[in-house]
């Protein structure tokens, strides 16, 4: 058995051990022993303390497992108990996992509970690939998961090493678990410490509340969908990130005609970051984060973005309304609506996941308004500006007057507005700049796409400050 195998079949032990054909005619306590025994028959040595089973319900309970692996590890259960029929067991109930270096006693995994409801097997063969697709969990609960990151069992079940660190995790919850899709999962209070945390570099974070709802297409590459993700307070404090994020919720099921994605209480500390970075870095990066955060060195952010499909007799009407905030620098407002008649036998749901979809449909006009508002961000470009080039800011501002009026000789008068509107609100005589864009009927995507440079004559532009 390779070590990969070895390793899956240590945790199929913890999950729900093996299934092995027994003849009917054996007891559930035999049936079952046999089941542990043959899992590991060759590979090393199992202890059972006992097997019983109960006299007013049908139950079978093995308790006191222990296994020894020729490879070094050691897998203890306090408990493993099957209730309802053997082969279609009401619940399987798993509690004491604990799988650590047999010389150093180490813990690699230890989990204290796990409860598996309508499992369409007594043991989930979880080293086996092709009787694993057939599996099935009406539900799962898990209690108490501690994982130790550095272990060559991580390694092996993750596909690469990971640095020192550990993971705990509080709680696991779900329904309708198979290799295909998943209905719903919860996880609940999450701490990690890790030397290479990935991207994140050496640090240790938390994590409240994550829950994903409708995943399917997990069985094909590139096939995966998720109608809903909920993530609720995550803390990170690493080598490449200090910050935090109170909400994180995505509506990934456009069947109902809309969706979007929603950020709440994004705070970045770059103070503490830039300190972090490379000393050659971080003269820019302060240079950044004093016009983004005025100084502060705490980027603090919300945003949304959601979209809609309205039907209709002859066409729809795509909408979508969004809105990012930057506290202290900038707020943006975005609104898109724009009737559009549907390639055939295309749904309104596969608009917002197929951008290949909007570009073949006939755009019947439609409306983009675009809202700028200052918070301190231009004001202080302008002094970032001129500062830069060694000027004054009335020079660097009568400078970028200048440019803007130049290119408006290029592109229209339109063009020029916009630009002279940007130039208001860093000399800050505006605080908020409105573009208004109106689509010309029978268009589509590539009629503006495909030469930039005619979008003014193609669209009429509406310029607004105040």
């Amino acid at each position: 058995m390779s070590r990969s195998n070895r390793a899956s079949a240590l945790l199929a032990l913890p999950m729900s051990l093996a299934l092995v054909a027994a003849p009917p005619a054996l007891a559930d306590e035999e049936r079952l022993e046999s089941d542990l025994r043959a899992l590991f028959a060759g590979h090393g040595h199992l202890e059972i303390g006992d097997v019983s089973g109960a006299l007013l319900r049908e139950r079978v309970t093995a308790e006191a497992l222990r296994f020894d692996s020729d490879e070094g590890e050691r897998l203890l259960i306090d408990r493993y108990r099957v209730s309802g029929d053997y082969d279609r067991p009401d619940e399987v109930l798993v509690e004491g996992v604990r799988l650590e270096d047999g010389l150093t006693e180490m813990l690699l995994i230890g989990i204290e509970r796990i409860v598996l409801g309508a499992p369409s097997r007594a043991v989930l063969p979880l080293d086996d690939e092709e009787a694993m697709a057939s599996t099935r969990l009406g539900s799962v609960a898990v209690d108490g998961l501690v994982v130790e990151l550095a272990s060559e069992m991580v390694a092996e079940l993750s596909g690469e090493p990971m640095g020192e660190g550990r993971l705990s995790v509080a709680r696991i919850r779900g329904e309708g678990i198979s290799r295909e899709a998943i209905d719903w999962l919860e996880i609940t209070d999450v701490a990690g410490t890790g030397q290479d945390l990935d991207e994140l570099g050496s640090g240790a974070f938390t994590l409240g509340r994550l829950r994903l709802e409708g995943l399917s297409g997990l069985d094909e590459e590139d096939a995966e969908e998720l109608s809903l993700l909920e993530l609720d307070d995550l803390a990170v404090e690493a080598e490449r990130m200090v910050g935090s994020l109170a909400r994180l919720h995505i509506d990934g099921d456009f069947a109902d005609g809309e969706g979007g994605v929603r950020v709440d209480e994004l705070r970045l500390d770059l103070a503490r970051m830039i300190e972090l970075a490379p000393e050659e870095e971080r003269t820019r990066l302060r240079m950044a984060s004093n016009v983004l955060t005025d100084g502060s060195g705490a980027l603090h952010l919300d945003a949304a973005f959601r979209g809609d499909w309205q039907p209709g007799e002859a066409h729809g009407v795509l909408r979508s309304d969004s809105e990012l905030t930057l506290h202290d620098a900038l707020r943006l407002v975005l609104d898109i609506e724009l009737p559009l008649v549907l390639p055939e036998d295309a749904e309104p749901a596969e608009l917002f996941a197929d951008s290949e979809l909007l570009e073949a449909a006939t755009l019947l006009g439609g409306e983009v308004t675009l809202i700028l508002s200052d918070r301190g961000l231009f004001g202080r470009l302008a002094t970032l500006g001129a500062a830069l080039e060694g000027i004054s800011e009335t020079q660097y501002l009568e400078q970028a007057r200048t440019q803007a009026q130049g290119f408006g000789m290029m592109f229209g008068p339109q063009v020029q507005a916009f630009l002279i509107g940007l130039v208001e609100l860093m000399e800050g005589s505006a605080s908020e700049l409105e573009l208004a864009i109106s689509l010309p009927a029978e268009s589509n995507l590539e009629t503006f796409t495909g030469d930039p440079l005619a979008l003014p004559d193609r669209l009429s532009l509406r310029v607004e400050t105040r």
